[in-house]
């Protein structure tokens, strides 16, 4: 009997520290000890999803940008876009680093890598898999109630939205990232996932690249009945002011050149959400301004 006893809390002692395990968005799995207490942040994006997931207050480092909700100013940084600060990472003692897959450099991730420290690859493609990010890093952080309950809420509106505009008439949609030289997104972009949740059709969905650039050519021989573009920070900012010379362009006759402001599209995380009802608003109004 004691022999049996003696096992079985031996049984329940590994069982509480069994590493915890998840797959991340590269497919490569994912493990840590415990529940990770002190987590560096390598992209806004990714930040705004680990606070969304209720492990804010773990967060130890991040990169610049990263300001969203506004706590997440006060977060130490580590580096920005084009350099990692390795010694300051090491100073803060992480026990996971959460990476941008497309957002940090080749060389960032191999230095990082060198550490040895538990790393997740985050690069949501669909508006599902910002659900599942929550989940996951809710189970890394052991935070999965609230991670789960995000998770439920985000996915409840995007149903919302599916339900409501999946099924219209299609419009045809570029989508602009940068004006110079001209920048926009593929099919595999999770802003793509946000344009076919409106019934819209990325015209160069089909590109290769993620972030292709492309000629204003290309562009009028789409003939799109829909332009969207970010905000302009800076008045020398041309933005989609480019397109209005071109008045036989489809968009540019009715009018439907929408800029969609802030951050809500242009970081995968629960304000897509948002910003996929802005999109899906604005194509309805293109569908209402057909002859």
């Amino acid at each position: 009997m004691l022999k049996i006893m003696l096992a079985s809390l031996a049984f329940a002692a590994g069982a509480s520290h069994a590493a915890i395990t998840v797959t991340d968005d590269a497919g490569k799995r994912v493990s840590v000890q415990r529940p990770a207490q002190r987590v560096i942040s390598m992209s806004p994006h990714v930040t705004e999803l680990l606070y969304a997931a209720g492990g804010g207050e773990r967060i130890v480092g991040a990169m610049n940008y990263s300001d969203y909700p506004p706590e997440a100013s006060r977060i130490p940084l580590v580096g920005s876009n084009s350099q990692v600060d390795l010694e300051r990472v090491i100073a803060l003692k992480p026990d996971l680093i959460v990476v941008w897959q497309s957002g940090n450099t080749a060389r960032q991730l191999e230095q990082l890598a060198s550490l040895g420290i538990p790393m997740f690859y985050s690069e949501p493609h669909r508006l599902d898999e910002i659900a599942s990010s929550l989940t996951r890093f809710g189970q890394l952080l052991g935070t999965e109630k609230s991670a789960q309950a995000a998770a439920q809420q985000f996915r409840a509106k995007v149903a919302g939205l599916a339900a409501r505009y999946g099924k219209r008439a299609p419009v045809r949609v570029f989508y602009q990232i940068w004006d110079k030289p001209l920048y926009t997104l593929n099919g595999g972009h999770v802003v793509s996932d946000a344009i076919r949740l409106c019934g819209g059709e990325n015209i160069f969905a089909a590109l290769k690249a993620v972030a292709p650039a492309v000629s204003i050519e290309a562009v009028l021989a789409a003939n799109p009945e829909v332009l969207f573009g970010g905000d302009q920070h800076d008045p020398a900012d041309a933005g989609l002011n480019i397109w209005k010379p071109y008045k036989s362009m489809l968009a540019v006759e009715r009018g439907n050149l929408f800029t969609l402001g802030g951050e809500l599209l242009t970081r995968a995380t629960p304000r897509m959400a948002e910003g996929a009802a802005h999109m899906c608003e604005k194509l309805e109004l293109a569908r209402q301004r057909r002859r």
